[in-house]
C-alpha cells in the first residue's frame, strides 16, 4: 500500500477517558492546528465504569454511554480514527505508523494507550466460559451469559470482581469469589474497609474466600468451563469464570520507541516522557507525585481525564506541574464507595460514622497530614475530604478523635476560616 502522509498537530494513541479529554482541552483552549485521534476500536468512544456496573442488570439492553457525542468529533475538527491502531513512533521523523498503512506527522504526541487485563494462566484458562471484563465487547458477552449460568467463580476481589460479584448476586446467581490475598481490595483499601466489604459481601450471599486463589480450571463434557479448583484443592462449580486479577499498562508502543518504562511510561512532572514531543496520560502515565512523595500509576477516571486536560496545558502553556488530589469510586451493588487520595502501609487510620449502619468514613493520616480518606455510602465525607486534600487543611488526629467529629463540619469550618482572612 501506498503511504500517505498528513499535516502535523497533535496526535492522539487512545480512545479512552485521557485520549478524548485531551483532544477536547486542546480545541477548547483555542489549538488550531489538526487534532487526531487513533482509536483501535470500532465503536464511538465509551464510558467504561458503567460496563461492570448498570451494564450486567437486568432488563433491556442499555447503550454504551459515549465520551461525547458523536457529532462532537465534527465540530470540533477532531479526526476520529476508529478501528486502526498505532504500530509503530519515529521519533526521529515525528510520525506515527498505522495498521491501516497510512502515516500520521506530529508536532506533539500523546500517549493514551490505557492498560490491559492481565492474563490469566492457569491450566484451563483457555476454556470457552472464561471471561474478562474490560471492553463493551467483553460486557456484552458476559450480559449474554448471566441469562443463563447458575454459578459463577470470580478470581480476584478487586473492584471489578466485586463490582461483577454484586451484580451477579442481583441476578439471583451464586457467586463465589476466589482471592490469594488476605482482604478484598487489598491495594486499594486500608484494612478496616477491606474487611468491612468482607462482610458486606458475605451477607449479600456472595462466598466470599479470602488467602485462596486459583489452581486450575476443568472443563465439562462439552468442552466449556465447568469447574475451578482452587490452590486449596477445593473444587467449584462455574458455569462461568470471569478473571479480574488486575491490569497491566500499554506499554509496547512506547517501549518500542525507546522511551523509558518503569510499570508504566514514565512521565515528569508536566507529564512529558523522556522525548519531551511525546506525552503519556492514563493508565499508562508512570508520573511523580507531590502528594504521595513516590512515582505512582493511577488507574481512574478523575486521573485520565484530569492528565488529559493537563497535556493540552503542558503543550500550549509548558511546565505547569500535576498535582490533582486524586479519587476514586466503585458501585458494589447497594454499596457506593468512594476514596480520595492515596493511603499507604503504614498509615494511621480513624473511623469516623456509623459501620454497622454502613455509613462510614476511614481516614488515613501519613506524617501528621491527612493522607487519603475512603468513604461507604458518605458522599457528604468524599466531597469534604477533596477540598480539605485540596487546601492542605486537614483534621489532625486529635481533631478525628474529638467526640462528635464531622468530616463535613470540618471542612465547612476550614472553609470559612479562609475566607474569614482574605
Amino acid at each position: 500500500m501506498d503511504e500517505t502522509t498528513a499535516a502535523a498537530g497533535v496526535v492522539v494513541i487512545g480512545g479512552g477517558q485521557a485520549g478524548i479529554q485531551a483532544a477536547d482541552s486542546l480545541r477548547a483552549a483555542g489549538y488550531e492546528s489538526p487534532v487526531t485521534i487513533v482509536a483501535d476500536e470500532d465503536a464511538l468512544p465509551y464510558q467504561r465504569p458503567p460496563l461492570s456496573k448498570d451494564y450486567l442488570g437486568q432488563g433491556p439492553s442499555p447503550e454504551p454511554l459515549p465520551l461525547r457525542a458523536g457529532g462532537f468529533f465534527v465540530e470540533r475538527r477532531i479526526d476520529l480514527r476508529r478501528g486502526v491502531a498505532a504500530t509503530a513512533i519515529d521519533r526521529t521523523r515525528r510520525r506515527v505508523a498505522l495498521s491501516d498503512g497510512e502515516h500520521l506527522e506530529y508536532d506533539y504526541l500523546i500517549l493514551a494507550t490505557g492498560a490491559s487485563n492481565r492474563v490469566l494462566t492457569c491450566p484451563g484458562a483457555e476454556l470457552p466460559g472464561v471471561r474478562g471484563l474490560r471492553t463493551l465487547e467483553d460486557a456484552q458477552a458476559l450480559r449474554g451469559e448471566l441469562e443463563t449460568v447458575g454459578d459463577v467463580v470470580v478470581v480476584g476481589a478487586g473492584f471489578i470482581g466485586l463490582e461483577f460479584a454484586a451484580a451477579a448476586r442481583q441476578r439471583g446467581v451464586r457467586v463465589t469469589v476466589l482471592e490469594f490475598g488476605d482482604r478484598p481490595m487489598g491495594r486499594a483499601l486500608t484494612p478496616a474497609a477491606g474487611d468491612w466489604f468482607a462482610g458486606a459481601h458475605r451477607r449479600n450471599g456472595v462466598d466470599l474466600r479470602l488467602g485462596e486463589g486459583i489452581g486450575s480450571i476443568a472443563a465439562g463434557d462439552d468442552g466449556r468451563a465447568a469447574a475451578v479448583v482452587s490452590t486449596t484443592g477445593r473444587r467449584y462449580r462455574a458455569d462461568l469464570v470471569v478473571v479480574g486479577i488486575g491490569v497491566v499498562p500499554n506499554t509496547g508502543l512506547a517501549a518500542d520507541a525507546g522511551l523509558e518504562i518503569d510499570n508504566g511510561i514514565v512521565v515528569d512532572e508536566t507529564l512529558a516522557t523522556s522525548d519531551p514531543a511525546i506525552l503519556a496520560v492514563g493508565d499508562c502515565a508512570n508520573f511523580p507525585s507531590a502528594r504521595s512523595g513516590s512515582r505512582l500509576r493511577l488507574e481512574s477516571v478523575q486521573n485520565a481525564t484530569d492528565q488529559g486536560r493537563h497535556a493540552s496545558r503542558t503543550i500550549l502553556e509548558g511546565t505547569e506541574r500535576y498535582d490533582d488530589v486524586p479519587w476514586f469510586w466503585s458501585t458494589q451493588g447497594a454499596i457506593r464507595l468512594q476514596i480520595a487520595g492515596v493511603s499507604a502501609p503504614g498509615d494511621t487510620t480513624s473511623v469516623v460514622g456509623d459501620p454497622g449502619a454502613g455509613r462510614f468514613s476511614v481516614i488515613c493520616h501519613r506524617d501528621g497530614r491527612v493522607s487519603a480518606v475512603e468513604s461507604v455510602n458518605s458522599p457528604a465525607d468524599h466531597l469534604a475530604a477533596r477540598k480539605l486534600l485540596s487546601s492542605g487543611d486537614g483534621p489532625s488526629l486529635q481533631d478525628v478523635a474529638a467526640p462528635g467529629f464531622s468530616l463535613k463540619a470540618f471542612a465547612r469550618n476550614a472553609a470559612n476560616r479562609t475566607a474569614s482572612t482574605h
